[in-house]
């Protein structure tokens, strides 16, 4: 059962497993409190012990959620990462990850509003899958990755391309990282329950039409590859987040280009894990 963040009426979150837009809260299945600090550890119990929740147990899920994990010490993200994105960008295919970040300020969940910020002109739509980090990893092998990743989710890489690319030296981190700029849902699928990330359908809908359609066996570092290296640099810690890049289709590649407007609505999807959905509007 996937793991989702809801708001309560009194200004609390609540963590509830999600299942085709129902949701069950945790803290009905366990005894105990459900915090922070041990969802991922219940979670990953109750899954390992087929403790699924009864079918009348879950309820609709509100129209909006909250990130998966609330305040990530780290997001990292990975540039030019699948193979045919990188084609259709004219650029040299990396012989290691490109790798960039974003603040926790970014973070939105599903139904939630990207804000175009006024000195951009240039945004644009990044469908990515997202890891999940669930244990600490400093220096582990490519081999021991999977047993650190707590699970996947979507995420939206939503980039100001005329900060990104058009200031002097480039200026990835300020294009990439304006508030509201990473969306991240709807639901965490555990790695257990998606055992295989290798080959797993990416999309981005925009506006009900797919302007993005690529799978992960085009990325080019892949999971177990990129979590090892970015351990070598950083100790990665439990909820710390990994965009691992991008299929072909964003709107800066097309001709003419196509940048997100007020009112867009900005749907990614990703085989086994669901659909984020998240309007524009302008600030």
């Amino acid at each position: 059962m996937p793991l989702c963040r809801i708001p309560k009426s009194d200004g609390t979150t609540q963590y509830a497993f999600y299942r085709d837009g129902n949701i069950c809260p945790v803290d009905s299945i366990v005894d105990g409190p459900v915090t922070d600090e041990n969802v991922f550890e219940l979670a990953t119990e109750i899954i390992g012990a087929g403790n699924a929740a009864a079918d009348d147990s879950f309820q609709p899920a509100p129209a909006v959620l909250l990130p998966p994990t609330p305040t990530p010490e780290k997001i990292f993200c990975i540039g030019l990462n699948y193979r045919d994105h990188a084609i259709e960008t004219g650029a040299e295919i990396p012989t290691e990850p490109v790798v960039f970040s974003k603040f926790n300020t970014a973070l939105i969940g599903h139904g939630q509003t990207i804000e175009l910020p006024a000195i951009s002109t240039k945004v644009d739509y990044e469908a990515e899958l997202v890891v999940v980090i669930g244990k600490e990893a400093k220096d582990v092998a490519a081999e021991q990755v999977m047993e650190c990743v707590f699970g996947y989710a979507c995420g939206h890489d939503v980039s100001a391309r005329d900060w990104q690319k058009g200031r002097p030296g480039g200026q990835w981190l300020l294009g990439k990282t304006f508030d509201t700029f990473a969306p991240v849902g709807p639901c965490v699928t555990l790695r257990q329950e998606l055992p295989d990330p290798s080959n797993l359908r990416v999309q981005m809908e925009l506006n009900g039409e797919i302007v993005q359609d690529s799978t992960t066996a085009q990325l080019i570092f892949d999971i177990p590859t990129v979590v090892a290296h970015l351990s070598k640099f950083v100790t990665l810690k439990p909820g710390d987040l990994i965009f691992t890049g991008t299929p072909p289709g964003v709107g800066d590649a097309k001709d003419p280009p196509v940048y997100l407007k007020p009112g867009d609505r900005c749907s990614v999807i990703v085989e086994g894990i669901g659909t984020l959905t998240n309007q524009t509007t302008s600030t």
